[in-house]
């Protein structure tokens, strides 16, 4: 693993003929909700499938928002392990090679119990993307339609919302760009892929 800054993640991307903005549009998308536990969820599986035996990019593009739920020292223990010593604000991508889906699926795994969000990237184009909540969903995206099929099946358990979520009207969610949803107007037909 190689840590990026934002500029590096932001070239990375464009190296590989992606726009930022486009990423976060999501149309093609399925949202699978954190289950209680988000350690629960299938890191490993995500792993292997995004990496398509290529490099995937993690980066992290939220944090600071659950401050209670953070485990700074897990973080910087574990990225550490790498021989890197930098702060997540001023390097917050994780270039993984394809030989190190576990290291990808334990950084996942620490960034979404740590309440953070960010971006799954794979350098293919063919595997899905997936952006990271801090408000306790996924989103796979893709480009082609359909080809979230094995995501929706390996997820089937998650793709509904949370029944506090849903029964709580009141209750919001802020997207990346700051737009406040309602549960009503979270993208209730996402999940129709």
């Amino acid at each position: 693993m190689r840590t990026y800054t934002k500029e590096e993640c932001e070239n990375w991307i464009k190296g590989y003929g992606r726009d930022l903005a486009a990423l976060q549009q999501r149309e093609n998308c399925i949202t699978a909700w954190y289950p209680p536990n988000p350690a629960d969820i299938d890191f490993l599986w995500i792993a292997r499938t995004f990496s398509f035996n290529e490099s995937v990019l993690l980066w992290i593009t939220e944090w600071g928002i659950w401050p209670s739920s953070e485990n700074w020292h897990l973080y910087y223990k574990l990225r550490q392990s790498y021989g890197d010593r930098g702060l997540l604000h001023e390097a917050p991508g994780h270039l993984f090679q394809n030989f190190e889906t576990d290291d990808l699926a334990s950084f996942l795994q620490v960034a979404a119990t740590n309440g953070w969000g960010g971006y799954v990237l794979p350098a293919s184009p063919y595997p899905p993307k997936a952006f990271f909540s801090h408000d306790e969903y996924i989103d796979f995206f893709d480009e082609v339609a359909g080809s979230l099929n094995e995501v929706k099946e390996h997820f089937s358990h998650l793709l509904a919302p949370p029944a506090t979520f849903s029964a709580d009207s009141g209750r919001q969610r802020i997207t990346q760009d700051g737009t406040s949803l309602t549960p009503a107007e979270l993208r209730p037909n996402s999940n129709k892929n």
